[in-house]
């Protein structure tokens, strides 16, 4: 009895030759391809049996149209789509390159710059399609092809057209769509309403990758990802790579920001915020030593940290300020320290950086220090904050 892939390649004969299969994921397996009648390479895409048996063939074709309709340098596009006997195909490009994920086996880490002009393109595609009203629900490195050193997006809309066809029944049999690295919390909790704001938290997710070498949250199963992707907090980038620019850290910690609403509003504002330093340095600022986030905005961190500088400034000013004007004249300074107590007993007498006795009250009203009585005498003098006037203390000469 003929297999489901030699009844796919009889009945597609004049049509595509297929060659070989390239590889497989959680949707479909990916084989090379030749179209006949344009006389080109393709890959030509199976859906998973069990995922068009929950979907339905036709119902998922009348939902990937849409995703034919996106043209954008950086989305690749879809070909051609079909069903042989209830088996889903959908042809797209042959790009001769390699995947986001295979840099990152061969790599581990990118260089910054290259992580965030690759993040720049895919968040431009993402923008493109998100207002045209297409959400891509599983962007990942496997998902980003390079071609001459150009990202493209792959299956963009198709994990939206595949739990549109579905009718929900993919949570109902245990299936999901997505991958547990990248998924968003909403997703990752089976919100079936997600927004262009789960694109951002995966496009968050592979630029931390890129950067530090692993997603922000990894596990031995799917279930324990799953588990951090919704309770913990990933480590700031800079705090993992020094190099990792602050604005850059604080996008990223942004763009991982556990509700949508605390999130970038949409692609286009993620990449401006990799775009602006001078704008959103302060972004990496508002991430707390745990990996949360403030919700103070971007200029409120700036103040705040900016504060215990000019407080410190402040206090230095005030201090030399009332130095110089506790300060006797030199002509006036005395040959010996005298010493001395205030009535009442609760306030004190205290040293001076001048080395001469100054006693200041309580609560700070007011000020007596050491003075010249004449040439060869001292006694004490007490001023009041805000007055002019020096006031002798009688009985002190001496």
């Amino acid at each position: 009895m003929a297999t489901t892939l030699e009844q796919l390649s009889a009945a597609l004969a004049d049509r595509y030759r297929i060659e070989r299969e390239l590889g497989a994921g959680g949707m479909a397996t990916v084989y090379l391809a030749f179209d006949v009648r344009h006389d080109r390479r393709v890959a030509l895409k199976v859906l998973r049996p069990e995922l068009a048996a929950v979907i339905g063939a036709e119902r998922f074709l009348v939902e990937i149209k849409t995703t034919a309709n996106l043209q954008h340098p950086h989305i690749l596009p879809l070909f051609d789509s079909g069903q042989v006997n209830g088996t889903v195909f959908y042809v797209m490009p042959y790009v001769e390159g390699e995947s986001l994920r295979d840099r990152l086996t061969r790599e581990k880490q990118l260089p910054v710059d290259d992580a965030v002009r690759l993040t720049k393109e895919v968040a431009n595609a993402l923008d493109y399609a998100h207002r045209h009203g297409v959400i891509h629900r599983d962007i990942k490195p496997e998902n980003i092809l390079l071609h001459d050193g150009r990202a493209l997006v792959a299956d963009f809309g198709i994990a939206l057209a595949a739990n549109s066809a579905s009718g929900g029944r993919m949570t109902e049999t245990g299936m999901s769509l997505g991958t547990p690295h990248y998924m968003s919390p909403e997703q990752a909790m089976g919100e079936r309403q997600l927004d262009a704001r789960a694109d951002v938290y995966a496009l968050g997710c592979v630029l931390y990758e890129m950067l530090v070498g692993e997603p922000p949250f990894t596990g031995p199963t799917a279930q324990a990802i799953v588990a951090k992707v919704i309770t913990e907090k990933p480590p700031s980038a800079t705090t993992i790579r020094e190099s990792v620019p602050r604005h850059v850290a604080g996008a990223i910690q942004l763009a991982l920001a556990k509700l949508p609403a605390d999130r970038f509003a949409g692609a286009a504002a993620f990449a401006e915020a990799l775009s602006r330093p001078g704008t959103y340095a302060s972004l990496e600022a508002a991430a707390l030593p745990d990996g949360s986030l403030t919700t103070e905005s971007p200029e409120a961190v700036a103040r705040r940290r900016r504060q215990p500088a000019l407080l410190g400034a402040l206090a230095l000013t005030t201090g030399l300020a009332l130095w110089g004007w506790l300060r006797p004249k030199p002509a006036d300074a005395p040959t010996a320290t005298a010493r001395f107590e205030f009535s009442p007993p609760r306030e004190r007498a205290v040293r001076s950086e001048t080395g001469r006795n100054v006693a200041i009250s309580p609560d700070g009203s007011r000020v007596v220090y050491v003075g010249a009585a004449s040439s060869a005498s001292t006694m004490l003098y007490m001023r009041r904050l805000g007055d002019v006037d020096l006031t002798p203390v009688p009985g002190t000469e001496g």
